[in-house]
């Protein structure tokens, strides 16, 4: 009774026997992937907007005749349905986003940030050189001739 078979049941994540990360890891989030997602929102916003604008645009009063009526009916129907369709499929975009953020690899978001950290970082030391470049340049410069009384 001493020894009791160990169960990775309760917590998977206790024993060295659990492979979590090799069974659901989502692939790396590269730039290529988030321009990809990019494009994707971009297209389905402008289907949205199109369809504000068309569905804006059938929505006259004049005098109308039955047979307008119906093809107008009709135009808004396929404009809302296209909408709901762009929704949807922004709605399905953010929860990859998610997902694809969750199941990433944490070592590739510190790399990035890192890299992100280290370029803001150089840049600083770039504008401080050139404003004590400039700063010098300035208090090097005699006073003008000019001397206002």
């Amino acid at each position: 009774m001493s020894d009791l078979p160990q169960s990775d049941v309760s917590r998977p994540s206790k024993l060295p026997t659990a492979n979590l990360l090799l069974q659901g890891q989502a692939p790396p989030v590269t730039d290529q992937t988030s321009a990809e997602y990019l494009d994707a929102v971009d297209a389905e916003i402008e289907t949205l907007a199109d369809g504000m604008v068309a569905l804006v645009n059938l929505a006259s009063i004049n005098n109308k005749d039955k047979f307008k009526i119906a093809q107008e009916t009709f135009q808004a129907q396929f404009h809302a349905e296209s909408m709901i369709r762009a929704a949807n499929s922004l709605l399905s975009i953010v929860h990859s986003m998610k997902l694809q953020l969750l199941l990433s690899d944490e070592a590739q978001i510190v790399e990035r940030r890192d890299a992100e950290v280290s370029t803001t970082l150089q840049e600083k030391e770039e504008a401080k050189a050139k404003v004590a470049e400039l700063l010098s340049e300035l208090l090097q410069q005699p006073f003008g001739g000019s001397t206002h009384t």
